[in-house]
C-alpha cells in the first residue's frame, strides 16, 4: 500500500496494491500494522455501506464533540468525488478541504481524521461506498454543513440543479452557523 499525504493536515490518500490476472484481482483494503506505521493507531469499531445513484450528494456531515468520527472510505463499485473539510480551529489547515475521486477502478481510499466534515457526490450511474469509522453514530450529535457554502469554495463537477439531496442535506447550516472543533 502507498500512503500519500494530502495538503490538508491529517488526511491521507491510500492506494492499495492490486494483484491481477485473467480472473480479476486481489488486494488488501486494510492492514492495521501498515495503517499504524503511516497514520497512527485508529480503533475502527464499525463498517458502513451505502449505494447511491448518479448525482446523489451525501454531505457535508460530521459528528460533534466526543461523538466525532475518523473515517477510512472507499468505493467498491462506481465513482465519487469525495470531500473532507477541516473544521479544527487549532489546525494549520483550518477550513481547507481535500477533494479526490475515489472509484472501483482506481482503488483509492481516503483517511479522514476526527474534526472534519465529509461528503461525496456520485459520478457514475451508481456507486457503492464503504467506510470504517472509529466511533458509533450518535443521532443527537449529527451535524450538516451546506455543500454549496461559498466560504468553502468546493467545486462540484455536477451542477446543483442536477444533484439529488436529502431533506437533511438541504437543511444543512452555513459554515458561519456551524459548530466547529477546538
Amino acid at each position: 500500500m502507498r500512503f500519500l499525504k494530502t495538503d490538508v493536515d491529517g488526511v491521507w490518500i491510500i492506494e492499495p496494491r492490486r494483484f491481477g490476472d485473467h480472473r480479476g484481482y486481489f488486494m488488501e483494503s486494510y492492514r492495521a500494522d501498515l495503517f499504524r506505521e503511516h497514520i497512527g493507531a485508529v480503533d475502527f469499531v464499525q463498517d458502513n455501506e451505502s449505494v447511491s445513484a448518479r448525482g446523489v450528494l451525501r454531505g457535508l456531515h460530521y459528528q460533534k464533540g466526543a461523538a466525532s468520527q475518523a473515517k477510512l472510505v472507499r468505493v467498491s463499485r462506481g465513482a465519487v468525488l469525495d470531500v473532507a473539510v477541516d473544521l479544527r480551529r487549532s489546525s494549520p489547515t483550518f477550513l481547507r478541504h481535500v477533494a479526490v475521486e475515489l472509484s472501483a477502478e482506481n482503488g483509492r481510499q481516503l483517511f479522514i481524521p476526527r474534526g472534519f466534515a465529509h461528503g461525496f457526490l456520485v459520478l457514475s450511474d451508481t456507486a457503492q461506498f464503504q467506510y470504517k469509522v472509529d466511533n458509533v453514530y450518535s443521532p443527537a450529535d449529527e451535524a450538516s454543513i451546506r455543500f454549496d457554502d461559498p466560504d468553502l469554495g468546493i467545486v462540484w463537477p455536477i451542477s446543483s440543479e442536477d444533484m439529488l439531496l436529502s431533506d437533511k442535506d438541504l437543511r444543512g447550516v452555513s459554515l458561519k452557523e456551524a459548530e466547529l472543533f477546538p
